[in-house]
């Protein structure tokens, strides 16, 4: 029954595998990441304004926010190189670019 009506509105059910008991959780955490960094402080218009506001979470999940898990990296960028010199560290300058008008923030070092 759900089937069916997911297949009416164009939306595709993928099936889960019987032994990936990790599978879900992945999914889930990616679920409530994007919902209290995202959702809970946007008020989305219509399906159109959806898309584009988790297309650009996306892109910030993956390519800007630092994830703990995997040792403060970006899944799809390598970690930079340290900074030892301390008169580099003293003299850093960080620009922020605001995105989905400034509820997410992109930080990086200026040239």
């Amino acid at each position: 029954m759900l089937d069916t009506v997911l297949k009416d509105t164009g939306i595709e059910a993928v099936l889960s595998g019987v032994r990936m008991p990790r599978m879900n959780s992945i999914m889930e955490r990616w679920v409530q990441t994007c919902r209290r960094e995202l959702l809970d402080r946007t008020l989305i218009w219509n399906h159109r304004h959806l898309l584009h506001a988790l297309r650009e979470f996306e892109d910030f999940y993956n390519g800007h926010r630092p994830h703990q898990g995997i040792a403060n990296a970006r899944p799809l960028r390598s970690l930079p190189p340290p900074i030892t010199d301390p008169e580099q560290i003293a003299r850093l300058h960080i620009q922020r670019h605001q995105c989905l008008d400034r509820i997410l923030n992109k930080y990086e070092h200026a040239a």
